[in-house]
């Protein structure tokens, strides 16, 4: 028997572990909700500026053309390349099973068609994840003395490729498309920003592809 007003040892330890899960779970949201969060804000913003290189992450090509994804993402480094913002800009991706063509090198042809000298285009034909890509970049600036970079990619991919040119010791910025599939629905923004989040997560957490995930996010 336990004295009156004295709580049973049981029920004292039942209101702790259930704090403990209750203040855990709270931490978990707080997570990804502050991570989704600057996901979409860095999605939404466009930090243009004068670098050594325009980074061009790879999408999907077909027989040397490039699909709307990419299309989207050259689109917008021609732009940023016409404002003069550099002079050198790098196509990045390799080439899937069957493929003639590498993501970057699809790039590469479709800028020059566009008018931009080719010896001012390098492909970087390896990389099938977005952290194989940004360290082969990161390895092409130091043998070159380039030090800052603009990704262009999707909006919602922005963010993670950032921090990964970032922790390959590249002083990068991000100037996401604003066309393109990708950005087409509110649906289709919100899947990316969830998937986003936590391949995002998953890398901060173990510094590994987060395409291991669910297929390539890049």
């Amino acid at each position: 028997m336990t004295e009156t007003g004295t709580a049973p040892r049981g029920s004292s330890t039942g209101r702790v572990l259930r704090r403990t899960v209750l203040g855990a779970a709270l931490m978990v949201l707080l997570l990804l909700g502050g991570t989704g969060f600057r996901v979409w804000q860095v999605a939404r913003s466009d930090d243009r500026r004068p670098v050594d290189m325009i980074v061009v992450l790879g999408a999907a090509q077909y027989h040397g053309k490039p699909t709307p994804v990419l299309r989207a993402r050259l689109e917008q480094a021609l732009e940023l390349y016409e404002q003069g913002l550099t002079e050198h800009v790098v196509t990045v991706g390799g080439s899937q099973v069957g493929d003639e063509y590498t993501e970057a090198e699809t790039g590469r042809l479709w800028l020059a068609e566009q008018g931009v000298p080719e010896n001012k285009i390098t492909d970087v034909e390896t990389g099938a994840d977005t952290l194989g890509s940004m360290k082969a970049v990161a390895t092409l600036a130091r043998e070159r003395g380039w030090s800052s970079a603009l990704i262009v990619s999707d909006p919602w991919h922005s963010l993670r490729a950032r921090t990964m040119a970032g922790d390959f010791g590249l002083d990068a910025w991000a100037s996401p498309t604003r066309s393109g599939p990708m950005v087409q629905t509110r649906a289709t923004q919100f899947h990316y920003i969830f998937r986003e989040t936590g391949g995002l997560l998953y890398y901060r957490l173990t510094h590994a592809p987060a395409e291991v995930l669910s297929g390539r996010l890049s």
